[in-house]
């Protein structure tokens, strides 16, 4: 298809041509990625586990009128990808692109991500994404902090179930409600957190729609899920 993968090799980061500055290998994988990348299909959660926990789960979101959220949305996204993953990806809230189709990260900053996700040696389908809102904001707004407390539950719920040996938090918004810090984005990079009681590891980087709109800081992102990679490795 003509677009030039990331691959981990060993840790450090090689193009399957010749070797490029790691900035110069994002840049790349990033513009080539936005309009020519195909979602991987995949099925929701009642059909990929018959647990009767995550229909029940499932089914509470659905339902949900926890908050003022609901009066507004197209529908609930619950989550996506493979309810056993190693990997478990967190961001923000739904878009119009999400809450229109039901799925996180569908829009232009999703098909970044599926580039991320194959950068890491996985397909979308591997590793499981999730929000920390099942609803979309107006206007995409940050979310209110009752918001977060109303679905904080089901997420709580989610990663239980999902028992992931890594998360990825992706944004600002994410980081700060998942492992309730008010630290800014650039401190909570290029280190390792815990969450809950597993504590299971957590690794910080940009959200790939701020990605697109600041290309100066893709290198960093690069380097971020090469530290996950590490941390997973040598969990």
């Amino acid at each position: 298809m003509g677009i030039q993968r990331w691959q981990l090799r060993n840790v450090e980061p090689q193009i399957v041509e010749e070797a490029e500055p790691v900035a110069e290998v994002v840049e790349s994988v990033i513009e080539a990625s936005a309009p020519a990348v195909k979602r991987a299909d995949v099925v929701s959660p009642v059909e990929t586990n018959n647990d009767s926990e995550w229909w029940s789960l499932s089914d509470e979101v659905v339902a949900c009128r926890q908050c003022e959220l609901h009066q507004n949305r197209t529908q609930t996204v619950f989550g996506v990808g493979n309810q056993r993953a190693d990997w478990l990806i967190i961001g923000e809230a739904p878009g119009a692109d999400e809450d229109r189709e039901g799925e996180p990260f569908v829009g232009r900053a999703g098909k970044l991500l599926t580039q991320m996700i194959l950068a890491l040696g996985y397909e979308r389908e591997d590793v499981y994404i999730a929000n920390i809102l099942k609803c979309r904001p107006p206007n995409n707004r940050d979310p209110l902090p009752d918001e977060v407390r109303s679905c904080e539950s089901y997420l709580k719920r989610q990663i239980a179930l999902i028992q992931p040996k890594i998360i990825v938090a992706v944004g600002r918004v994410a980081a700060q409600n998942l492992l309730k810090t008010d630290a800014k984005i650039g401190e909570m990079r290029g280190r390792t957190y815990h969450y809950g009681e597993s504590e299971t590891p957590v690794v910080v980087t940009y959200h790939p729609a701020y990605l697109l709109r600041s290309p100066g800081e893709k290198a960093k992102s690069w380097q971020d899920l090469r530290m996950a990679k590490r941390v997973f490795l040598e969990a």
